[in-house]
């Protein structure tokens, strides 16, 4: 009974048992003697970060001005063209996204996907009109002027 308690920690050790690699010496007990005790190095502090160096936000990257004429129009139909948006985006092209063919479910699975990719990537999403979005990546600044003509257009004008 007192080998299944100390096996489950209820009851303290005895010390009965002994180790198997206490009997086993390398050294024979007549050079054990003669040889110096090993010294033990003093043991070293770990290194530590400093708190300040650790909370330093990561260098943002410079934002560029962007082209317009290299951002992405697309007409998703289904969730399943979430890929093709994000492989876009990834590129480093702003992506628009006109969510007018789609059912309001899966519009909304769509942005939540989008506004998570722009998260991820510290990018960043704009409503445009109505079911039309814009997603800049981080290394992508659209002028607020390409915004109003991008809305202006004509093309995205939904009223």
């Amino acid at each position: 009974m007192r080998k299944i308690g100390e096996y489950l920690g209820l009851v303290e050790d005895t010390g009965r048992y002994a180790d198997e690699y206490d009997d086993y010496d390398e050294a024979p007990p007549a050079q054990r003697a003669a040889q110096p005790a090993p010294r033990q190095a003093a043991p070293r502090p770990a290194p530590v970060a400093d708190i300040a160096e650790r909370r330093r936000p990561a260098p943002a990257p410079q934002p560029t001005v962007a082209e317009l004429s290299r951002i992405t129009t697309l007409h998703p139909r289904t969730y399943n063209e979430a890929r093709t948006i994000g492989e876009n985006f990834r590129d480093g092209v702003p992506v628009i996204m006109n969510l007018s063919e789609m059912d309001d479910a899966d519009a909304k699975r769509l942005v939540d996907f989008s506004a998570g990719l722009v998260f991820a990537t510290r990018g960043n999403i704009e409503r445009i009109t109505n079911k039309v979005f814009l997603l800049s990546p981080p290394n992508v600044t659209v002028a607020a002027e390409d915004k109003a003509r991008i809305a202006e257009g004509g093309f995205f004008n939904q009223s």
